[in-house]
């Protein structure tokens, strides 16, 4: 199933995604954070659900953010493609590894980035002047898991979604090699457009990202290209770690990113990004000049 979170009515439903439409689920149907926790009974649920529900043309549908409850900051993968680490090597202010790295390499983003799939993105030059996109899958863990083998990750996936993960490059610099920082301004990451289940997506390293930015293609590449495998990524995350039902995992960015590129090509007002992985949607969302910089207080 495709479950989307679309605003209807003044007020936020679950919908099952098919083709060109979309069923609109009541009101007092789960969300598609509570069928991520519930498995394989909130699925049959929202199958019958969808069966009696209206459908609507998905063009005419106000799609949200799929995922809203969190557990935790979205859990990160960075260098996933050697084409991504080789294309960025001198070009990391210091912070190049003087090999390729033998484990994946994590970080995290603040959950307060993520927008829709159809939402602005937040620039404010006065944060940053290195603005860059990141194409990207996103898996989403569907079951609690400790030390899982690797033989055994992927059922622990509930599905897959498309992300770009807006970067801010001299912010992701400055503190101290850290990457927190400059991966987790609010408002900045799209997810979406909608949760693809896993049973629709029978090899995960069988998909197509690309990105356009303003109508050029930037990023085109394979998921079968990447370093380590979603399963590896899961279960050298979960090594004594547990992982939650509802945690968010991007899995890294092929070659292509503005950083990279001579010149260097960085987000600014007005820019369109269009983000598209084969059988899991697109994401298109405008770059529009948000103050963030301003200090926000609430009561």
């Amino acid at each position: 199933m495709r479950l989307a979170s679309v605003r209807f009515d003044s007020e936020l439903r679950t919908a099952v995604v098919n083709g060109t439409e979309a069923a609109v689920l009541a009101a007092s149907a789960p969300s598609v954070d509570d069928v991520v926790r519930g498995g394989a009974e909130a699925l049959d649920a929202v199958r019958r659900e969808a069966a009696k529900a209206p459908s609507h043309p998905l063009e005419g549908l106000d799609l949200r953010a799929p995922l809203r409850r969190f557990n935790r900051d979205i859990l990160c993968t960075g260098w996933n493609y050697w084409d991504h680490f080789e294309e960025s090597k001198g070009k990391r202010e210091g912070q190049d590894p003087k090999e390729r790295p033998k484990h994946p390499t994590f970080f995290t983003k603040g959950p307060d980035t993520v927008i829709g799939p159809y939402d602005d993105i937040s620039w404010d030059p006065e944060l940053s002047e290195q603005w860059d996109y990141e194409a990207e899958v996103a898996l989403v863990i569907g079951r609690d898991g400790r030390s899982i083998p690797e033989e055994r990750a992927l059922e622990h996936v509930a599905g897959y979604l498309v992300a770009n993960d807006v970067s801010q490059r001299d912010l992701q610099r400055a503190h101290g090699g850290q990457w927190l920082k400059g991966k987790s301004i609010d408002q900045t990451m799209p997810l979406g457009p909608w949760l693809t289940t896993a049973d629709e997506v029978p090899d995960p390293h069988a998909l197509e990202i690309s990105f356009d930015l303003n109508g050029r293609r930037l990023q085109q590449a394979g998921t079968d290209q990447t370093a380590f495998s979603f399963a590896r990524i899961i279960a050298e995350l979960s090594w004594g770690m547990t992982l939650r039902a509802g945690d968010v995992v991007l899995t890294g960015t092929p070659s292509g990113i503005g950083n990279a590129r001579e010149p260097k090509i960085f987000l600014a007002e007005g820019d369109v990004l269009v983000t598209r992985v084969e059988g899991l949607g697109e994401l298109r969302n405008r770059v529009v000049r948000t103050t963030l910089s301003q200090a926000l207080t609430t009561a």
